[in-house]
């Protein structure tokens, strides 16, 4: 079978090309966007998802960790005084405003940390450690913001709201959705910097006693502590992906790019094969009248769509890669889950066996003897 759907590709080469282009790029297309998806929902958790571990205890009203309102220290007082909590780590986040010495300015997120064990930040460190935010003055910023933070570069010296401070170091990868690019320095600093009260952090995480079982503290906080929840991690982080994405169009746009390339993939393969089975059609008449069946057909050319998804999937995630190592140089980075690799084939399965459909119902049409027609 696979030999003679072979014979019938190799028939007409620019139709089968056009067969395989459609394919591959719709699979491009698919794989272009949902890595860009997958990038932007990633960015949305990234500060729950590198902060694991520990219980997040945020405003009563919070459902997405990139808008935190401010919480009063004494909270932390009260959950450090629960009989299932070890210990409790403030942490804040403020935006503030940056000066360069090339005279280009730029706004980031500023998000400090208690020292010496800095839980909160920084993470996707490069060539910083998080002792180097110790010395008077030391932030740490990202290796692929460098361009949009004047050409920063390690040691150099600039001004964050009027301030002086320099760039103790880097991280490679550190993102955020809603507040863009990133910064990492002490509690102290950050407040200092960004003109944020003494007594308010922006969430705690909690490290629950050894033993002690995370949902019962996380009960303990909710129960006793009013104006706080206390969150599961991942709980947080699902709840934030979720809140973004009601609250914008993001889903339905990348969705209905998805869609339009499916449809797209599905029309150019669909037309081309029908075209291709047109041309041919003597061919299949000829099949019919000395004893192949409908079914024998109708396999033969699922075979040959099985073969052009096979090549084209193959090309076309190929090429994905490529893209998606290409956006990596700018410090989009992402990867795709093993589940989207296999959810990506059925797709170009789809696309292939759904669009010979078109063929498949023509040539099960045609009488045998047509072909003895003049």
């Amino acid at each position: 079978m696979f030999r003679i759907a072979f014979k019938f590709i190799r028939y007409d080469v620019a139709k089968s090309l056009g067969a395989l282009a459609g394919i591959v790029i719709s699979v491009f297309l698919v794989g272009q966007q949902a890595g860009i998806f997958i990038f932007l929902t990633d960015a949305m958790r990234s500060i729950v998802d590198n902060n694991k571990g520990y219980i997040w205890v945020t405003d009563e009203t919070t459902t997405n960790a990139n808008q935190l309102s401010q919480l009063d220290v004494r909270k932390g007082y009260e959950i450090g005084s629960l009989p299932g909590v070890e210990r409790v780590y403030p942490v804040v986040i403020a935006g503030a405003g940056a000066k360069f010495a090339n005279g280009t300015t730029s706004g980031f997120s500023l998000i400090g940390s208690e020292a010496p064990a800095f839980v909160g930040g920084p993470w996707r460190l490069y060539t910083a450690k998080p002792a180097d935010m110790i010395p008077e003055g030391a932030l740490i910023t990202d290796f692929y913001d460098a361009k949009a933070l004047g050409g920063l570069k390690p040691g150099d010296y600039f001004e964050v709201n009027g301030k002086k401070v320099y760039n103790a170091g880097l991280t490679r990868g550190a993102r955020s959705f809603g507040g863009g690019l990133l910064a990492f320095t002490t509690i102290e600093r950050a407040r200092f910097l960004a003109n944020v009260p003494t007594n308010k952090v922006s969430f705690y995480l909690v490290k629950p006693k050894t033993g002690v079982v995370e949902a019962t503290v996380i009960q303990q906080i909710n129960q006793s502590i009013t104006g706080v929840r206390a969150w599961n991690a991942d709980d947080l982080s699902q709840v934030t992906v979720k809140t973004v994405l009601a609250t914008n169009g993001i889903a339905a746009s990348f969705g209905s790019l998805i869609g339009f390339a499916v449809i797209s993939g599905l029309v150019i393969i669909g037309l081309t094969l029908y075209s291709a089975a047109i041309d041919r059609i003597k061919d299949y008449g000829t099949l019919k009248a000395i004893g192949a069946t409908n079914g024998y057909v109708s396999r033969l050319i699922l075979t040959q769509a099985l073969l052009f998804a096979v090549v084209g999937y193959v090309v076309g995630r190929g090429l994905a890669e490529a893209f998606r190592l290409g956006i990596a140089q700018s410090g989009t980075l992402f990867f795709f889950p093993t589940w989207f690799e296999y959810a990506l084939f059925v797709i170009t399965l789809v696309i292939s066996l759904g669009g010979s459909v078109f063929a498949i119902r023509r040539i099960n049409s045609l009488e045998p003897a047509t072909v003895f027609r003049g």
